[in-house]
C-alpha cells in the first residue's frame, strides 16, 4: 500500500530544497521558476522507535520500516487553472496524490527572488488555494452539464441527488473555499471522491522559516520548518547530524515532524509483525479491519483469513516478546471485525 504526498507551492518558496532534504535525492534546484518540471518522486521512512525496540526484543535479523513517498511538483503561478506557466502538468500531476503539503515562504534572503517581489506567507497560500478552487470549479461545471440532460427525463434520481453536490460544490468553490470544508453524507462523500477534486484532498502547511526564527502565520494545520536548515543537516553523517541537532536543542528534525504530521494527516496507523526473522512496521488506514490489514501484507491473507493473533505493543514489550506477552495472557484472538489499533503486534492465520 503506497501513500503519496505532493509538495506544492510558487516557485522559489524552498520546495526542492525540503524535498531533497527529505530525500536525500540529488534534484535540480535553480533560482528560477520551473526549474523542476518532472515530478520527482521520493520514497522516505516513517520514523518509530517502537520498531527498534521490537527489534532488540526479537532479535531480529532485519528492521523494514513503512515508508511514505513525497512528490515535488512544479511550482505553480498565478492563472494556472487557465495553463499559464506548467499550470496544465502542474493540476495533472497533483491529481494523482493523496494529500498536499503545501510550502509557503517566511525566510528573508535577498539573493532568491519571490515571485510576488514580497514575503507574505498567507498571500502566497491565497494564490495557491485559490488556483486549485479555480481547477475544482471548471471539473465541477463541466460534470454538472454533463448529468443535466438526465434530469430532463425525471427518471433518473442519482443524476439529481449529484447535481445537488455539485450545486453545494460550486457554491463553496465560488467563495473561494476547498471542497474538503463541505459538511457531506457518507454517499454524496463518495461521489465526491469519484470527482478527484484538488481541494478535497487533506492540506498541511510548511512555513519555511528562517533558522532560529519564529513565524506567527495564521495557516492551519501548519507546522515550521526551515528547509534550509533541513538540507544541512541532510548532508552530514548520521553521527554528525545528531550532534548539530543536539547544539541547536532540537529533539526532532523538521523532516521527521513533517513526514509524521503527513502520516497523520493521511490518517494512517501503524501495526507491526516481529520474529527472529524481521521485524516490520506496516501501513493500514485508520479503521481497517484485520482482514485488511492482512491483505497488506500478502492478498492470500486476507482471501483466507481465519484469526488475527494480536499483542498490544506495551504488552508486547512488558512481556519481553511473544511468549511472555502470552503467558501473562495478554495475547489476544481477534476476528474478521476487529479494528486494527496503532500499535498492535500482530500474526494472522489463513487458509489457502
Amino acid at each position: 500500500m503506497s501513500f503519496q504526498v505532493g509538495i506544492v507551492g510558487l516557485p522559489n518558496v524552498g520546495k526542492s530544497t525540503l524535498f531533497k532534504a527529505l530525500t536525500r535525492k540529488s534534484v535540480l534546484i535553480e533560482n528560477y521558476p520551473f526549474a523542476t518540471i518532472d515530478p520527482n518522486v521520493g520514497v522516505v521512512e516513517v520514523p518509530d522507535e517502537r520498531l527498534h525496540k521490537l527489534t532488540v526484543i526479537s532479535k531480529s535479523a532485519k528492521t523494514i520500516p513503512t515508508t511514505i513517498e513525497f512528490v515535488d511538483i512544479a511550482g505553480l503561478v498565478k492563472n494556472a487553472h487557465q495553463g499559464e506557466g506548467l499550470g496544465n502538468q502542474f493540476l495533472a500531476n497533483i491529481r494523482e496524490v493523496d494529500a498536499i503539503v503545501q510550502v509557503v515562504r517566511s525566510f528573508t534572503d535577498s539573493n532568491i527572488v519571490h515571485v510576488h517581489n514580497k514575503v507574505d506567507p498567507q498571500t502566497d497560500a491565497e494564490v495557491v488555494n485559490l488556483e486549485l478552487a479555480m481547477a475544482d470549479l471548471a471539473t465541477v461545471t463541466k460534470r454538472r452539464a454533463a448529468l443535466k440532460p438526465k434530469l430532463k427525463t425525471g427518471q433518473d434520481k442519482e443524476a439529481a441527488k449529484q447535481i445537488s453536490v455539485l450545486e453545494k460544490l460550486e457554491k463553496t468553490l465560488n467563495a473561494g473555499q476547498a471542497a474538503r470544508t463541505l459538511d457531506l453524507g457518507e454517499d454524496d462523500k463518495l461521489f465526491l471522491k469519484s470527482l478527484q477534486l484538488l481541494t478535497a484532498k487533506p492540506l498541511l502547511y510548511v512555513i519555511n522559516t528562517d533558522e532560529g526564527k519564529a513565524a506567527d502565520v495564521a495557516l492551519s494545520p501548519s507546522i515550521y520548518i526551515s528547509a534550509k536548515l533541513e538540507a544541512e543537516l541532510a548532508d552530514l553523517s548520521p553521527d554528525e547530524a545528531k550532534k548539530y541537532q543536539a547544539e541547536l536543542g532540537l529533539s526532532e528534525t523538521g523532516l521527521d515532524k513533517l513526514i509524521k504530521a503527513s502520516y497523520e494527516l493521511l490518517r494512517l496507523i501503524t501495526f507491526f509483525t516481529s520474529g527472529p526473522e524481521e521485524s516490520r512496521a506496516w501501513t493500514v488506514s485508520k479503521g481497517s479491519k484485520a482482514p485488511q490489514a492482512a491483505g497488506v501484507i500478502h492478498t492470500d491473507f486476507e482471501k483466507g483469513f481465519i484469526r488475527a493473533e494480536v499483542i498490544a505493543y506495551e504488552d508486547f514489550v512488558a512481556g519481553l516478546g511473544e511468549v511472555g506477552a502470552r503467558d501473562a495472557g495478554k495475547l489476544r484472538l481477534e476476528g474478521k471485525d476487529y479494528a486494527i489499533k496503532d500499535g498492535d503486534v500482530c500474526h494472522f492465520r489463513f487458509s489457502v
